[in-house]
Parts: structure tokens; C-alpha cells; sequence
């Protein structure tokens, strides 16, 4: 007779749940709770950085290439790929709604010319 504590396959199921996965591999409970916390983290110093040289307008290019630079202390290319990756994120959004939108609204009328 068993004791009622469960068998060995339940509590092994068990064990998968609170590791993050269930038995047959899938993230679990456990696992998307651990990436909605990821996703809620504030945004970096950076970030905040990136979306703060957007806000402004600027006079050229050559002198927000300079602010990039001199600043954040990257290349325009690279300040361009963290920009891109930030208009996808949902923190980037709730800190600054207005650049957000009207650069996913440039993003968008780019794409559709292509």
C-alpha cells in the first residue's frame, strides 16, 4: 500500500513545476512568472538615456551622432539597434509614451516603403 503522499511520478511532476517546466518540457507557471518579472524591471540608465536623446530634435544628424557618442559613449549604429530593440518594449513605453509612439509611427511608415 502506498502512504498517500503521492507516487513517484506525481511528486517528479511536482519537482518540474517548480524548477519551471512541466513534465513534457514547457515552461511553466513558474517560468513565465520569472519572465513577466523580467519584463517589469525598470529600464536601465542606458535605455532611459537612448529614449532621452530621441525626445530632443535635433539641429543635423552630425550633432546628435555627436551626442551618441559623446554621451552614451557607443556608435550611432549601435544607438540605432538599442533604439529599434526599445520601441518593442513594453517598459520603454510606459516611461515615455509620446516618443515611443511617434517613433514606432516613423519605424512603421519605413517599413511600409520598402
Amino acid at each position: 500500500m502506498t502512504s498517500g503522499t503521492g507516487g513517484g511520478a506525481e511528486h517528479g511532476a511536482r519537482d518540474d513545476e517548480a524548477a519551471g517546466t512541466g513534465p513534457d518540457g514547457v515552461p511553466g507557471p513558474a517560468a513565465a512568472d520569472a519572465a513577466a518579472g523580467a519584463r517589469t524591471a525598470p529600464l536601465s540608465t542606458r535605455d532611459e538615456a537612448v529614449l532621452a536623446v530621441e525626445r530632443r530634435s535635433w539641429p543635423s544628424p552630425g550633432a546628435k551622432e555627436r551626442v551618441i557618442r559623446e554621451r552614451l559613449g557607443i556608435s550611432p549604429t549601435r544607438y540605432y539597434q538599442l533604439l529599434n530593440a526599445l520601441l518593442d518594449d513594453p517598459r520603454a513605453l510606459a516611461h515615455d509614451a509620446v516618443t515611443v509612439n511617434r517613433l514606432r509611427r516613423v519605424r512603421d511608415a519605413r517599413r511600409a516603403r520598402r
